[in-house]
């Protein structure tokens, strides 16, 4: 079957067997494409007794070359709800969060040097925004026929900026910096031909007595129809520092559509 270029001729196929062989294996799959992975997408909007608007959109997208392989990972959620008795609009969530990361490949035995920065805009956890870099040693620390363990560990910088609302002591900067110790793991699984399991998870440790962050999530992704799939998701976040009146945890249970190309 002809694919244009750029494309995988079997997506969730291909991607649900990342792992499976070796990166130089890897490679040969996927020469000719500029991009491969997932993207992630759901709306809900509800009208009656109560009227709310929320939308998500999320992406998990590859490069693989000779000696790099890279990953960019996008998160963005808005929630807007609308009150009947005054038809007044609020913005009840606004999340948008990009990731990302460059692996270096040593060596033959799946090892690799890391490089990575994340950017955090959340108009509701007290900072206008929040921002890291990292750098390390990453590791492939488990490859078989059905699952595939990545491993990076390494230390970074952290720095954010406090909103005008928030209340800071007196003298204290709406400027924080500190050190940093990021761990992350990821996970899959394949459970069937058109099955699999992924679990994402990200530490990262304040060196510096500020804020420590980890956010996991855990999600069985089904094809449906050609590289649509249906992606049943459990994610968990916390904040060691959120803003006063705010919990450290936040949840989210959901059901969105994935493409994968």
């Amino acid at each position: 079957m002809w694919v244009p270029h750029g494309y995988s001729a079997a997506p969730l196929e291909d991607f649900h067997q990342y792992g499976e062989v070796s990166d130089d294996e890897i490679h040969q799959l996927h020469v000719g494409d500029l991009l491969y992975g997932d993207v992630e997408f759901g709306l809900i909007a509800n009208k009656g007794n109560s009227e709310n608007t929320a939308f998500k959109l999320k992406s998990n997208v590859y490069q693989d070359f000779t000696q790099w392989r890279n990953q960019l990972k996008v998160d963005a959620l808005y929630r807007e709800d609308t009150e009947n008795d005054t038809g007044h609009n609020e913005v009840t969530a606004s999340r948008y969060f990009v990731s990302a990361q460059g692996n270096y490949k040593v060596g033959k035995d799946n090892e690799s040097f890391f490089l990575y920065a994340d950017y955090l805009n959340d108009k509701f956890n007290g900072k206008d925004y929040t921002t890291t870099v990292a750098m390390g040693y990453g590791n492939r620390l488990f490859e078989g026929r059905k699952n595939t363990i990545d491993f990076d560990i390494g230390p970074g910088l952290y720095l954010s900026k406090s909103d005008e609302e928030s209340a800071l002591d007196e003298g204290q900067s709406r400027l924080q910096r500190g050190h940093l110790l990021r761990i992350a793991l990821q996970w899959e699984r394949k459970i069937s031909e058109r099955t699999r399991f992924n679990h994402d998870m990200s530490m990262e440790i304040s060196l510096s007595g500020l804020n420590d962050r980890m956010v996991s999530e855990t999600a069985v992704v089904s094809q449906v129809l050609g590289g649509v799939s249906l992606k049943v998701s459990y994610s968990y976040r916390y904040n060691s520092q959120p803003e006063e009146g705010k919990l450290k945890t936040d949840t989210e249970l959901g059901a969105t559509l994935v493409y994968s190309f």
